[in-house]
């Protein structure tokens, strides 16, 4: 549990550094903003669709007792609202690294050199960066699959599809954050899969605080700066490469 927490203020350290480095962490916020607003826009259309949409895959239960038809498509809407919540979440860290690479870039290499020791140099390139960007995207469908089944559930199924949905989603978004500080130190899929796996309990804390702050509207625009330079101090320590105190 403690190593959970740590994995907390690790992004807590990483909302730190808007005050250390503002120029470079403020532009971090222009493809978040992007992508934000083409996503929140997906979801409020589907909000709007979705009782047409839910009625319109449950026509068998036409001949049901009213309660009980309602009943059910209120938990089916609900499980496909969250499990679309989980995904957009996904697609939100996904899309942001691939739009605002070079944004995010500064923001890594600052947080390295900050930290002290020369700033990696493994080559991460693109078709790095794309595949990276397609398997979060990959397991966050899958992440909101689970959270949408597990939703349908009836009672508990809501809160037990979200805290599944911030379990499951928190994992793959600290895997894809922290993905291009060890690409950049000669680590291959293997190798990081085993690192993760080692830390499993801090890698956990830090992307189920990144998961809730997503969860708070417009916070993702200023969070995902901070997610950034949060996991870039992950991946020093997953490899042994523990913070110094960064300079002035």
């Amino acid at each position: 549990m403690r190593e959970f927490w740590r994995g907390v203020r690790t992004l807590i350290d990483g909302v730190g550094w808007w005050r250390r480095r503002p120029g470079v962490m403020a532009a971090g916020l222009i493809p978040a903003g992007i992508v934000f607003l083409v996503l929140t826009g997906a979801l409020v259309a589907l909000g709007f669709a979705l009782p047409g949409l839910v009625d319109a895959a449950t026509p068998w239960t036409e001949t049901w007792v009213p309660v009980w038809r309602d009943t059910l498509r209120w938990a089916i809407g609900l499980a496909l609202m969250g499990g679309s919540l989980v995904l957009a979440i996904a697609t939100f860290t996904a899309l942001t690294l691939l739009v605002g690479e070079p944004f995010y870039d500064r923001i890594w290499r600052s947080v390295e050199q900050d930290l002290g020791g020369s700033v990696p140099d493994a080559r991460y390139s693109v078709g790095n960066m794309i595949g990276d960007a397609f398997g979060l995207f990959t397991k966050g469908a899958l992440s909101a699959i689970c959270a949408g089944l597990v939703g349908l559930v009836p009672v508990i199924g809501a809160p037990l599809g979200a805290a599944l949905g911030a379990g499951l989603n928190g994992s793959v978004i600290a895997d894809e954050l922290s993905s291009r500080g060890l690409t950049a130190r000669g680590l291959d899929a293997g190798q990081r899969r085993l690192l993760i796996r080692r830390n499993r309990a801090r890698m956990l804390g830090f992307g189920v605080a990144v998961h809730v702050c997503f969860l708070v509207p417009f916070a993702a625009i200023v969070v995902m700066p901070a997610a950034v330079a949060g996991a870039t101090m992950l991946a020093r320590h997953l490899t042994g490469e523990d913070a110094v105190q960064p300079s002035a």
